[in-house]
């Protein structure tokens, strides 16, 4: 059952992804077209500064998903409601924190954003503010449906919303270029999901509707306040190095420079969003996995996860080394290019930070939140520290490298060493015997490829076209050849055989019934 909600999950997130991105494209090319880059940047910036407001619910949401999973495994109705009642009350205080925190926020915003033209700035961020707050109300709901393993039923509406907001949205800005309206537009349909989520929700499981007057028992109460306490440490210690970028950018070199980086972020976050799809609709199965298996067995999963992980990243890192560049002097013109060098750094950070993927997924699912709680805060004080003394030397660059230095001196050691230790038991060298081995064979990939690649210079759209079919095949044929023979890719053959023989077992039937 683990195995089909999975796919399910995964089938569902992979759809999606593959009808925003078309439709992100599309939506990005008529946005600087009709509003100019520094609505962009104005765009990437609020986005940054809303994401540090919502720490203040940064460790619930883990928390509290970690509780329900043996409830929901056990079929405990009572618990359920009890856990759901204290999210759904618990959520409501949050919203009214970030809404008062948002709007004291507002008097400063001329401080933080340096050379813009753009018009009715705090009016856009009061609208940026109210859609980050408006989820909150019904968010228990959709949680519900991914610790029960029916992401996919939450991927397929947003799904739906987001073909219909988009479409909508280029409309706005094709004739209007009224950007107010186009985010009112992204209210009104944030709103409606939420709602059409929470009708869903309650018709699936009738017993949530039921009214519990119990409260937690001390014992989960102090052991889900632990745990927030030490995610919320860990999450203002990720804003401070994930979140900040935008905000030092537009204020050492301008908002203008932010707009141009988001091009590359976000065809980076594209290609991090499909492998997400496949990590995060699997999440919740390795969190019952570790509720119920033993060590062994758990580990004999995350091989299998490593691997998945590792193919998919360093696939996607030599994509976008060879691919990424190209595409936007094509798509939006040469003028739209950076640094050369920051696309180098910005790969490497692509790279480390989504091969801890596998590992950081057996580190929340075990509930071990605790014991790293400083972490984050020690990477963030090396992160912005080093990202404001190199942005005045080396601009723009300099950003990242500060994350990337960051990234190495902390979470590069410390997660693989809790989860060896906690959850598999077993040295800590086995982890990075098998990690340098993986960037060895990247790196030689990797050569290889652009070579391959360099056969077809990019000087139209024809010969683009080969250079991403070389991307696209070289990499996996030389995987299939290095892994072919390991007992975690014949496990993966074989629940892909058992996937494709259902497929046709239930067509034929079908066939044969008509």
């Amino acid at each position: 059952m683990r195995v089909k909600n999975s796919m399910l999950n995964i089938a569902a997130g992979l759809a999606n992804q593959f009808i925003i991105t078309a439709l992100s494209f599309i939506s990005r090319t008529v946005f600087i077209s009709t509003l100019g880059i520094e609505y962009l940047g104005v765009n990437g910036l609020f986005t940054n500064i809303l994401a540090m407001l919502t720490l203040a619910e940064a460790g619930l949401g883990v928390s509290i998903m970690y509780s329900l999973y043996k409830p929901v495994a056990e079929n405990d109705h009572h618990r359920i409601n009890v856990l759901m009642k204290f999210y759904r009350n618990t959520y409501m205080v949050i919203a009214a924190v970030i809404l008062a925190l948002g709007l004291l926020i507002m008097p400063f915003l001329d401080l933080i954003i340096k050379d813009t033209n753009v018009e009715d700035i705090h009016l856009i961020y009061l609208i940026f503010l109210l859609n980050t707050v408006a989820p909150y109300f019904y968010v228990h709901k959709n949680s519900f449906l991914n610790v029960s393993q029916k992401g996919y039923i939450v991927t397929g509406i947003y799904s739906v919303s987001s073909i219909i907001s988009v479409c909508i949205k280029i409309g706005i800005l094709h004739y209007t270029q009224n950007y107010l309206l186009y985010l009112i537009i992204d209210s009104i349909i944030t709103i409606g999901n939420s709602l059409l989520l929470a009708v869903i929700v309650n018709r699936m499981y009738p017993y949530l509707k039921a009214k519990v007057k119990d409260k937690l028992d001390p014992e989960t109460r102090k052991q889900i306040t632990t745990n927030v306490k030490a995610i919320v440490l860990q999450n203002i210690g990720n804003y401070f190095i994930f979140g900040t970028d935008n905000i030092i950018i537009s204020s050492f070199v301008s908002v203008a420079a932010v707009g141009l980086y988001s091009n590359y972020q976000m065809l980076i976050e594209i290609c991090r969003t499909f492998v997400n799809q496949v990590f995060t609709n699997i999440y919740h199965s390795i969190g019952n996995l570790v509720a119920s298996e033993n060590a062994d067995k758990v580990y004999a999963i995350y091989k299998i996860y490593r691997l998945v992980n590792f193919w998919l990243y360093s696939f996607f890192t030599i994509f976008l080394a060879i691919i990424l560049e190209p595409f936007i002097s094509i798509w939006l013109g040469a003028e739209y290019l950076l640094n050369g060098s920051l696309l180098a750094v910005l790969l490497v950070i692509f790279y480390e930070r989504g091969m801890r993927n596998s590992i950081t997924t057996m580190k929340t699912t075990a509930g071990i939140f605790h014991e790293d709680r400083f972490a984050p805060l020690l990477q963030a004080v090396i992160n912005i520290g080093f990202s404001i003394i190199l942005v005045q030397n080396i601009g723009i660059t300099g950003v990242f490298a500060g994350t990337l230095i960051s990234a190495i001196a902390v979470p590069f050691w410390t997660t693989p060493y809790l989860v060896f230790q906690k959850v598999f038991k077993k040295p800590l060298w086995m982890y990075y015997k098998v990690y340098i081995a993986d960037v060895f064979i990247l790196i030689g990939t990797y050569f290889i490829t652009a070579k391959a690649a360099d056969l077809v210079p990019i000087d139209g759209y024809p010969s683009f076209v080969v250079t991403i079919f070389f991307c696209l095949v070289i990499p996996n044929i030389i995987y299939v050849l290095l892994f072919h023979r390991t007992a975690e890719f014949a496990y993966l053959m074989g629940v892909a055989k058992n996937v494709l023989a259902k497929i046709f077992v239930r067509r034929f039937k079908w066939n044969y019934k008509v």
